[in-house]
């Protein structure tokens, strides 16, 4: 199997294009594993597609499908830009959370940051869970896939690997949750933290850092309208969330290595 690794802000995948094969989910642990596969925070594929210009299929290094990875999305542009695939740098990418459109802007003639329509968001009232004998407050938040949003006086500080599996399996998120932990910095600026379902502590996250941003701004801590920097532990994404709650996301998105793997 020929994959390429590629990663947005540190949120690595092992890229493949073709149909996506039966076994699948032991693939993907298999391959994510950091010390005897390649090492991953997941798969992701791409396939033609008869609604957009391409299919992108996510697998989590558990084995799990996502629905949405918003620095997936953007390596997806990339590579089926820099392969050839395509020589559009306005494209239309089918997900299972629907059409997503991808911005390329290029850099000598090759993909060095997407602009990404996440669509729209939407997020609940401040929910309080019970977790031991504590109580955590967050918002709830979807992106095309589930989110709650804890925001902390010290982003660094925050329990990422201990809390954040405990709220993901929590009783009240059957199907799991992602869940962040965001330190507002500026009206424009927030540090942010997140474990990811599926896969863990990871160093970015798209769709959490639009969470974020579209928890920030519901709560009065940052302006609708403009760009809003979310520092995650990989770098940084520009997130803009619009009145009406539309979402639109810009990133880096980088090419690691090309690969071929026994399988």
């Amino acid at each position: 199997m020929h994959f390429t690794k590629m990663h947005g802000l540190g949120n690595d995948y092992l890229y493949v294009y073709g149909e996506v094969p039966a076994n699948v989910a032991e693939l993907s642990r298999r391959l994510s594993d950091r010390h005897f596969g390649v090492g991953s925070d997941g798969m992701i594929y791409i396939s033609p597609s008869s609604v957009a210009d391409f299919k992108m299929r996510i697998f989590n290094a558990d084995g799990s499908e996502a629905l949405m990875c918003g620095n997936g999305i953007r390596c997806v542009g990339k590579y089926v830009y820099d392969k050839g695939l395509t020589s559009k740098n306005a494209l239309r990418i089918e997900t299972l959370s629907g059409i997503k459109d991808v911005g390329l802007t290029l850099l000598d003639g090759r993909v060095d940051r997407a602009t990404v329509g996440m669509g729209v968001a939407q997020a609940r009232g401040e929910l309080e869970l019970k977790v031991g004998s504590a109580t955590v407050c967050g918002i709830p938040v979807s992106v095309g896939n589930p989110h709650f949003v804890i925001f902390v006086d010290d982003a660094q500080a925050a329990p990422v690997d201990t809390l954040g599996p405990t709220i993901e399996r929590h009783e009240a998120f059957p199907d799991g949750v992602n869940v962040e932990f965001a330190q507002v910095l500026a009206r424009d600026e927030i540090r942010m933290r997140v474990w990811e379902r599926g896969s863990g502590v990871t160093m970015a996250c798209g769709t959490g850092a639009c969470a974020t941003a579209v928890a920030a701004v519901t709560q009065g801590k940052c302006p609708y309208g403009r760009p809003i920097a979310i520092h995650l532990d990989g770098g940084d994404l520009h997130i803009r969330v619009s009145t009406d709650g539309a979402v639109t996301m810009t990133g880096p998105a980088t090419t690691v290595y090309e690969g071929d793997i026994e399988i």
